[in-house]
């Protein structure tokens, strides 16, 4: 601020020369209070699933509390949370869980490294779009759960057909979504690189593929939590005695519905997993780009 005296300029030097001071003292209490309002937030962003959780344990309580229905059907959350307890304890949780991750990861994996270049050449190439486009569109409509018989009867029980159904379920969402996340892209911005210099890996590395990654990284949020479908699937017809699929089977086939609730319990948490490995990998590209 400066004021208008008789030593005019002076005087508006000496006082913003006073204020400065004082302004960048209070930079650090500012950037302190800001930071600690975003932690606030990122802590009552957690509120209201943890809220809907509580509610639908409570209600499976006095549900199963009023003995309408047999516990053989509906177990209640204590014997739920016992069947746990005793499964992580022996070792009976972890042993299949690491089937099902390897299986699933696999699966994602090999999804993204086929998806990403068929994505990108049919998105270019309109040769290639007539070509793949039906095929494409076709596989997408067929559930997985028609494709793993035939896994089964060509390659047997093992990792290798689980980790094809996985991939399968994958493989078509981040397909299309790649294709959708280069046709978006402006081409008055790539006609503006390649005029910089900017072609072949240059142009896709710096240009197309930063532009293309909010389709694909939302497609690879979905295709880590479908991976585990995928396993399930896989699971249920080419592997009977390995992973969590197989651990379903095995409690419904010996009426142990609290071991199959709690499988689906550790197959909820393996699915949060997921997609917080996914939100970091969303908040890392965005970073990076």
């Amino acid at each position: 601020m400066s004021i208008s005296t008789s030593s005019g300029k002076r005087t508006g030097f000496k006082l913003q020369a006073y204020a400065e001071p004082q302004a960048l003292q209070e930079m650090p209490r500012r950037r302190a209070d800001s930071q600690r309002w975003k932690d606030l937030q990122h802590l009552i962003s957690f509120l209201p699933p943890f809220l809907l959780a509580l509610l639908f344990i409570m209600g499976w309580y006095f549900i199963t509390a009023s003995g309408r229905i047999n516990s053989l059907i509906l177990p209640t959350p204590a014997e739920v949370l016992a069947s746990f307890s005793d499964g992580v304890q022996s070792g009976l949780f972890w042993s299949n869980l690491q089937v099902t991750l390897q299986e699933s990861l696999l699966g994602f994996l090999l999804a993204v490294a086929i998806a990403l270049p068929i994505g990108y050449g049919v998105a270019k190439s309109r040769l290639l779009a007539r070509t793949l486009l039906p095929y494409l569109a076709a596989g997408q409509a067929i559930p997985a759960i028609v494709i793993a018989p035939f896994l089964f009867l060509w390659f047997g029980n093992g990792l290798l057909p689980v980790v094809i159904v996985c991939m399968l379920v994958v493989l078509f969402p981040l397909v299309m979504n790649t294709i959708l996340g280069v046709q978006t892209i402006d081409p008055a911005l790539t006609d503006a690189a390649r005029l910089e210099g900017a072609a072949g890996w240059s142009l896709l590395s710096k240009i197309e593929f930063p532009l293309a990654l909010p389709a694909i990284l939302a497609a690879v949020r979905t295709g880590m939590t479908l991976s585990i479908t995928g396993a399930l699937v896989g699971e249920f017809f080419c592997s009977p005695d390995r992973g969590l699929g197989a651990l379903v089977q095995i409690a419904l086939h010996q009426y142990d519905m609290s071991l199959m609730f709690a499988t689906v319990l550790v197959l909820a948490v393996l699915a949060a997993l997921y997609y917080s490995a996914t939100w970091l990998l969303v908040k890392a590209a965005e970073s990076t780009y």
